[in-house]
């Protein structure tokens, strides 16, 4: 039979476990390894749960990047099969379905440092470039952040209906742009500002604002709009 508990996670005093440790001071005096560490159970030969969940944490850049990793790049990680990775891929949309399905409770986006703090530790760190959208309500409220390309952006990759998509398949009032620039340096190249140009155009016609286009350096970004590139 196949033990539903991890032995060395037991070995500890009964007040550092995860799970006791939920039962009595509630979820949110948790870290991300021992939330994780209660999905997925059980660890994996001299390997406990928590050390587990901590490789996890680390190999994939923090709960964001597990959050994108597939079950197979998760099962990369030592101790995580096909069963604990689907479980922990559960457990992280249900907490996205929550997000969408309460407005009241949405983030907002204020300013364009909120936009690039939302996205900075996922994208800042990327080999390559990535195209994502913050999607908003009438109120600013996040609806998501989906990921629409990956690759060099230039205008004859980027096709604009595909942004527009998305925002409609979210019913989004308005949206914000996010690329990153691998090297590190967030300064705006021709080819952002004229793609800037084509979304906010787009956007008049669809009826969506584009509040904003923001690069995202090594622990910098720029805003478009601020700097007046690509708006009129």
């Amino acid at each position: 039979m196949k033990a539903n508990y991890d032995p060395l996670i037991h070995e500890m005093p009964e007040g550092e476990r995860p799970r006791e440790r939920l039962l009595h001071y509630g979820a949110g005096a948790l870290s991300n390894a021992e939330l994780i560490a209660i999905i997925i159970r059980v660890g994996t030969k001299g390997r406990s749960v928590l050390q587990v969940a901590n490789t996890l944490l680390a190999s994939n850049k923090g709960l964001p990047g597990i959050a994108r990793a597939t079950i197979t790049e998760l099962e990369e990680t030592n101790g995580v099969g096909p069963d604990k990775a689907a479980t922990l891929k559960a457990a992280l949309e249900l907490g996205r379905r929550l997000l969408v399905s309460t407005p009241e409770e949405r983030p907002r986006v204020s300013s364009p440092s909120d936009a690039a703090n939302l996205l900075m530790s996922e994208m800042m760190l990327l080999e390559q470039e990535q195209l994502r959208l913050i999607l908003l309500d009438t109120r600013n409220g996040i609806l998501g952040t989906p990921t629409i390309y990956k690759g060099s952006l230039n205008t004859s990759v980027v096709r604009i209906g595909e942004l527009f998509r998305a925002a409609l398949r979210e019913n989004a009032a308005a949206m914000i742009v996010v690329h990153n620039h691998p090297s590190g340096d967030p300064s705006p190249s021709p080819e952002d500002v004229q793609v800037t140009s084509r979304i906010v155009e787009a956007g008049r016609l669809m009826d969506i604002e584009v509040l904003d286009h923001i690069v995202i350096g090594h622990q910098r970004f720029v805003s478009l709009k601020e700097r007046g590139l690509g708006f009129k």
